[in-house]
């Protein structure tokens, strides 16, 4: 069946689920685009703050509907206030508290480190497997969350094929690659086929992916941020409680900026910041030797200084990282002895 059967089924079976007050939900203004991928259907229900209670019927009603036509692929909904339809809530049992939800554990997980950067292209997705790999190194069980929900890696990065696969309880079970469990989206999509859905939508299928992931018993769970300070970003930070996070940045000015504000997000936020990483900080060359200091020198050394964090480490700009990367093969996992992983493994021992 093709994705535009099937969301029509969908649709269908959406007028077999009633609102509050007996209006069918595939006719409602609050439903939004309904999307099909490779191992799931998903789509939005907005309502109008304090009806959440009132809706998670109707979110209930809509999963078994659903599930009668989606065969094996998984139901993610999401309910999400939009407070421009604010209206008084009716019929709830209790009102709802202001402020975010509590932070909950991640089962199985003792620690959770996050891996931002101000702005894309610094290298944060190649940091982020290599800084993993590090920490497997140092004897810990690490698994490894894709949460750069547009733009996912790490199938790439890994040499990840095929989707994970799926309990009959709706759990996921990650694929697995170098001794780690990975989860990432990027493996329940076509080739190339984009993730065009709104916030709310990556917000829901972010907590899903934390959430509904058997992790087994594991030390640190790294995960692997967007770029940016968006929604994904605190969402996160405001239901999963984060050891510390890490922000990745090369050293010129424009990136620094940027690094400068995922920092003072991750301090509003009241998450550890564990330091800085100064990516590409250095180019040898492979022929003679010498050092050029491509984007400049010494920036993130010295941001880390002014916000008050930690200096990290520099990861050199070197052929082998980027060629590694692409095949799949990481070089912290692959070529542990080589000055260019211990770069990397400097980082892990740094955070300690």
């Amino acid at each position: 069946m093709s994705d535009k059967a099937l969301e029509q089924k969908v649709r269908d079976a959406l007028q077999n689920v009633s609102l509050p007050g007996g209006a069918p939900l595939a006719s409602y203004a609050g439903l939004s685009d309904i999307i099909v991928t490779t191992n799931a259907v998903a789509f939005a229900i907005t309502i109008a703050p304090g009806l959440e209670a009132s809706f998670a019927a109707v979110k209930e009603a809509a999963e078994e509907e659903i599930a009668k036509v989606a065969g094996d692929k998984k139901v993610m909904i999401s309910i999400t206030s939009d407070r421009q339809q604010a209206q008084k809530a009716q019929n709830t049992a209790q009102p709802r508290q202001p402020g975010p939800p509590p932070k909950e554990p991640v089962k199985g997980v003792e620690n959770i480190i996050a891996i931002a950067s101000g702005k894309g292209g610094v290298g944060k997705s190649t940091t982020s497997v290599n800084f993993a790999l590090a920490l497997q190194a140092q004897g810990q069980k690490v698994a490894i969350l894709d949460a750069d929900i547009y733009g996912p890696s790490m199938p790439k990065l890994l040499g990840i094929e095929g989707k994970p696969a799926m309990r009959d309880d709706g759990i996921f079970t990650p694929n697995e690659a170098y001794g780690m469990k990975v989860m990432s989206i990027g493996s329940m999509l076509e080739g190339d086929q984009a993730v065009v859905w709104r916030g709310p939508m990556a917000t829901s299928a972010l907590r899903q992916l934390v959430r509904e992931t058997d992790w087994g018993e594991i030390d640190t769970l790294v995960i692997d941020l967007p770029p940016g300070t968006g929604d994904v970003h605190i969402s996160l930070v405001q239901t999963v409680p984060l050891t510390g996070a890490i922000v990745v940045s090369t050293p010129q000015d424009f990136a620094l900026i940027d690094a400068k504000k995922a920092i003072d997000m991750f301090k509003r936020t009241n998450v550890p910041i564990l330091g800085i990483v100064e990516n590409m900080s250095y180019f040898l060359c492979p022929s003679c030797g010498e050092r050029s200091d491509i984007f400049g020198t010494g920036g993130a050394e010295e941001a880390a200084k002014q916000v008050g964090v930690k200096f990290l480490g520099g990861i050199p700009l070197h052929m082998d990282i980027r060629e590694r990367s692409d095949a799949g093969t990481p070089i912290v996992a692959t070529a542990p002895e080589s000055d260019e992983a211990k770069a990397y493994l400097n980082v892990a021992e740094a955070i300690n």
